[in-house]
């Protein structure tokens, strides 16, 4: 088995990735503000080994299926498959041996491109079928980061696969996301239940604290008695993307006024989870000694919906053998 190594990528800007084949975590992202100055703008820890004990899915390659399952339960070609339990009564997030917590292989590494795969066998974590993960992370001369992931599996199985770095644009460590402003080209969004499970519903964003179509401060209806805000603690939803196909297209545009930071996502995927890190509370140190406090992070994961194996109305997440998964997503930097 590889054992924990770190790897580097940097561009003619200036700008650094940092990553580790522990859960593939981005550990660090280097990038200037208006002035030329650097900084990290996510939160990790100073070794890859740290990890092992820290939050789990800082910077992660999240798998077999991000996000949460209903009771960790679902049913595929007529059979029941219980996954394991590890948030409330749900699965989340692949569960606690998901793919944020194996070392994954290095296939090759060069200046701005690190090829990582990972085998995940059948029964893993209760999921079904022999799964083989590719994921490619380049970086551009563009300030782009981007993650392209490929997979393909012996036996039909359930897959969706997500990218889970917490971004501070005015620094790691440095405060509250509640100024920055977001913008998500979502017109409709999937309400909750209590366990943060999808209630099967889509819903209007017009005239909900939901609607980010245009640009709005992340701390605007962020304490407000929307009885979805009160269930989730904030933001912890899926949004519907507006789009017709896979095509790689801008999902959502975030802005920090401090630094002049600017974040574009572009993904194929359908929907992004916008989450606005409500479960921080300063109990975890990272690189400096810096805590990371109560929503001073906020998190942008394209993925397939949440719970989907159990909708029937929500897109596909079924792989069958000989088909192949791909996914790629898209973080660019800029300056205003």
């Amino acid at each position: 088995m590889d054992s924990f190594q770190i790897f580097e990528l940097v561009n003619n800007n200036g700008m650094l990735v940092k990553a580790t084949n522990y859960g593939g975590k981005v550990m660090s992202m280097m990038v200037p503000d208006r002035n030329g100055s650097i900084d990290d703008v996510v939160l990790g820890y100073e070794k890859a080994t740290d990890y092992r004990h820290g939050n789990p899915f800082f910077g992660a390659i999240i798998g077999r299926f991000a996000n949460r399952i209903a009771n960790g339960r679902f049913e595929l070609g007529g059979k029941a498959y219980q996954l394991v339990i590890n948030n409330r009564n749900n699965s989340l997030h692949g569960g606690p041996g998901g793919f944020h917590n194996v070392l994954w292989k290095v296939e090759s590494v060069a200046e701005r491109k690190l090829v990582l795969s990972y085998f995940s066998p059948d029964g893993e974590e209760g999921f079904p079928g022999n799964l083989k993960v590719v994921a490619t992370y380049e970086l551009s001369d563009q300030n782009e980061f981007s993650i392209s992931y490929q997979a393909s599996t012996d036996r039909e199985t359930i897959i969706n696969l997500t990218h889970h770095s917490f971004y501070n644009l005015a620094g790691a460590g440095n405060g509250d996301i509640l100024n920055h402003e977001l913008a998500i080209y979502a017109d409709r969004f999937c309400p909750i239940d209590g366990h943060l499970i999808p209630t099967g519903n889509f819903v209007e964003v017009t005239e909900t604290p939901f609607d980010f179509r245009q640009r709005t401060k992340i701390g605007k209806h962020i304490e407000g008695q929307d009885h979805q805000i009160v269930l989730a603690n904030g933001y912890d939803h899926n949004w519907i993307l507006n789009k017709s196909d896979d095509s790689l297209t801008l999902a959502a545009k975030i802005t920090e006024p401090s630094s002049g930071r600017v974040m574009e996502v572009f993904t194929t995927e359908p929907g992004l989870q916008f989450y606005s890190g409500n479960f921080l509370d300063g109990t975890d140190r990272g690189k400096g000694g810096k805590k990371y406090d109560y929503r001073s992070a906020f998190c942008l994961e394209a993925q397939h919906f949440p719970d989907s194996p159990n909708h029937l109305n929500f897109p596909n997440t079924v792989l069958k053998a000989g088909e192949t998964y791909r996914q790629k997503t898209v973080y660019k930097f800029s300056v205003y």
